[in-house]
């Protein structure tokens, strides 16, 4: 269940450019703890730069935990994990035996959540992994993607989470050296604000579908307007009828989604583009970079910034995590920030002109639309409405 609190200070990182002098600004200064999970690590000049801070923190009597996936950074050398390890960083590594010969489920259970605790005062929340802007296919502009600072009474419930996942984990590890033991002596001051925030995590255990349910919920209440910029874009039942319900009742609905494709099976957002442009929903395909953003905001009153896109690997898979604002402020710097990149990098897909000129497209659609219908059944995944 989704639990709002007061009294939260939250600022927007806009990619890489504002998110990792942040974080290497908070780890430099951290005194106890840091946590710090990721999909991908990368060991370029931005996973360099990071790991420096995390060793420079190890240095200054600080812990520091480190929690990878095994899928997400399987190209990260075993070199550079020792390195850190041996400098006194905590490393594990989420589901590291990865076997592409396999249908089982387990196998699509990554960690794909972006979350950094420092102790227990500021936290980062959001979309960006531990790699550069500027590695990206084709040497294209920066991807873009989002981030969230997090100060105030909303700590205490990320540092429980973040704690708890390594604990779980480092038990299953059943490592042959006893496990360093958690502080519980990280300070307890917060720096106030005003605005109203929740975390929200996905696991497979007690919280399936809380995030596909606190965006549905949102959708529901929207009077004026949803604008979702979201990379991997393929929702299931639930989510469709609640955006074209929406769109019904005279809620301008926009979407931005992902112009450039990086594996076949995006295509398969392709699959609903006729439904939804039928029904009034207005769809952008940002083709200037790679957009990595999931991203939300309705009625310029709510808010979510996260790791989870909308498709069924993020919604009932993986491991995710997003932060969900009520704040008019925020909201509308999250907005104005969406609507630049609609008006500045995206192609707008008209109803008439993808009836007509988008065959070949359709029929890829249907194809990479197919594979995952299939591959998730043979998985044991179904979307019931």
């Amino acid at each position: 269940m989704m639990h709002f609190t007061s009294g939260n200070h939250i600022q927007l990182l806009r990619n890489g450019a504002e998110y990792f002098p942040a974080l290497e600004h908070a780890i430099d200064h951290a005194r106890h703890e840091v946590y710090l999970q990721s999909y991908i690590y990368e060991a370029d000049k931005v996973g360099t730069r990071i790991g420096e801070a995390m060793i420079r923190a190890v240095q200054r009597g600080v812990a520091v935990y480190l929690l990878i996936d095994g899928f997400g950074s399987k190209t990260l050398a075993p070199a550079y994990i020792e390195s850190l390890r041996a400098a006194g960083i905590h490393v594990m590594i989420y589901r590291q035996k990865i076997s592409p010969w396999t249908f089982k489920k387990n196998r699509l259970r990554r960690l794909h959540q972006k979350v950094v605790v420092i102790d227990n005062v500021t936290a980062f929340v959001g979309g960006i992994n531990i790699i550069d802007d500027n590695n990206v296919p084709h040497q294209v502009a920066p991807r873009i993607d989002y981030a969230v600072r997090v100060q105030g009474t909303l700590l205490p419930i990320i540092a429980t989470s973040v704690r708890k996942l390594w604990q779980h984990l480092a038990w299953l590890h059943f490592h042959t050296k006893p496990l360093p033991r958690i502080s519980t002596q990280a300070p307890t001051r917060y720096t106030k604000g005003s605005i109203k925030a929740a975390f929200i995590t996905r696991d497979n255990i007690l919280h399936r579908r809380d995030i596909e349910a606190a965006y549905l919920k949102a959708i529901y209440r929207a009077k004026r307007e949803i604008i979702i910029a979201n990379a991997y874009f393929i929702p299931g039942r639930r989510f469709r009828k609640a955006l074209i319900s929406a769109a019904a009742r005279g809620v301008e609905v926009k979407l931005l989604l992902q112009g450039r494709k990086e594996y076949f099976l995006m295509f398969a957002t392709h699959a609903f583009y006729n439904v939804f442009l039928k029904n009034g929903i207005q769809i952008y395909e940002y083709r200037k970079s790679f957009m990595h953003s999931k991203v939300a905001v309705i009625d310029q009153e709510w808010a979510t910034v996260g790791s989870s896109n909308i498709d069924p690997f993020s919604l009932f898979l993986a491991r995710e995590a997003n932060i969900f604002v009520k704040n008019k402020h925020f909201s509308a710097t999250l907005h104005q920030d969406i609507s630049a990149a609609i008006n500045n990098g995206a192609y707008q897909i008209k109803a008439n002109d993808w009836a007509k000129g988008h065959s070949a497209k359709r029929f890829l659609s249907w194809i990479a639309y197919g594979l995952v219908r299939v591959f998730l059944g043979v998985i044991g995944y179904t979307d019931r409405p």
